[in-house]
């Protein structure tokens, strides 16, 4: 299995702490049968920045440390990049790092609290210039949540999203729970992925969350959502069921 968004790199975020944290991280991914991990350090979210070639760097030393300790873990780069107007311009000139690094999904973080103006725009330009935009845990975002047709535009324009495995799992409270199973049912999310930052207060849930999937939505939803994720790794093209609007009555009632 294939976690798309982790932050198992050392030292580098508010993700691993240090080399031994990111060791300990990958056996906690391996027992929950994950074998390999894109790692997604923040980037330009006001509080770090990093960018693809230092990327690149920390990925091979941490793959070199566990094939060391013999951890069937397989590490490839990627970065989490809070939505910005420069973006095209950073992909043009190599600061930006697609998941793993050529397969054209790109991810896009937006702030908590809001959707930026441009975001519409943005997400359309990103798509002009190849490149296939991912919003990591819609489910997540203040605006999103109280106007989820936001989001149907977005995916009905060809954005894909990514839910995170401890949401699903109601580690971030009850309506953020429900929010993510609305999402699973109007086709509005194509990943499940850990988002871990460590093994305790942010880890990996993958395991809690894929079991539930399948208690409520049956063992082909988990199976998708598994192999969206090696057909993002392998550059390939996904093309989710077609998305639905989150019933706005319904939703105001389940909160």
């Amino acid at each position: 299995m294939i976690d798309i968004h982790c932050h198992i790199l050392a030292n580098v975020d508010d993700g691993a702490k240090h080399m031994e944290a990111s060791v300990e991280m990958a056996k906690e991914a391996v027992s929950q049968g994950i074998d390999t991990i894109i790692a997604t350090p923040h980037h330009l979210n006001g509080s770090y920045e990093n960018y693809k070639l230092e990327i690149l760097e920390n990925v091979k030393t941490l793959n070199d440390r566990l094939q060391a300790e013999n951890i069937p873990l397989t590490i490839l780069p990627g970065q989490e990049t809070r939505i910005n107007g420069d973006m095209i311009q950073d992909l043009e000139q190599g600061h930006l790092l697609p998941l793993n690094e050529t397969s054209g999904y790109l991810f896009v973080e937006l702030p908590s609290n809001h959707v930026p103006r441009y975001t519409k725009q943005l997400l359309f330009d990103l798509q002009v210039n190849g490149v296939k935009p991912i919003i990591v845990h819609p489910e997540r975002n203040k605006q999103l949540i109280e106007n989820p047709d936001l989001l149907y535009e977005f995916v009905r324009d060809g954005t894909l999203t990514q839910v995170t495995a401890a949401s699903v799992a109601g580690k971030f409270g009850k309506n953020i729970k429900k929010f993510s199973e609305q999402l699973i049912e109007a086709n509005l999310t194509h990943f499940v992925a850990s988002d871990a930052h460590n093994t305790t207060t942010r880890g990996f849930c993958v395991e809690e969350a894929n079991n539930l999937i399948n208690q409520q939505y049956g063992s082909t939803v988990v199976y998708n959502f598994i192999e969206n994720a090696q057909l993002l790794v392998d550059g390939q093209l996904i093309v989710g069921d077609v998305p639905e609007r989150i019933k706005k009555k319904k939703f105001l009632g389940l909160f």
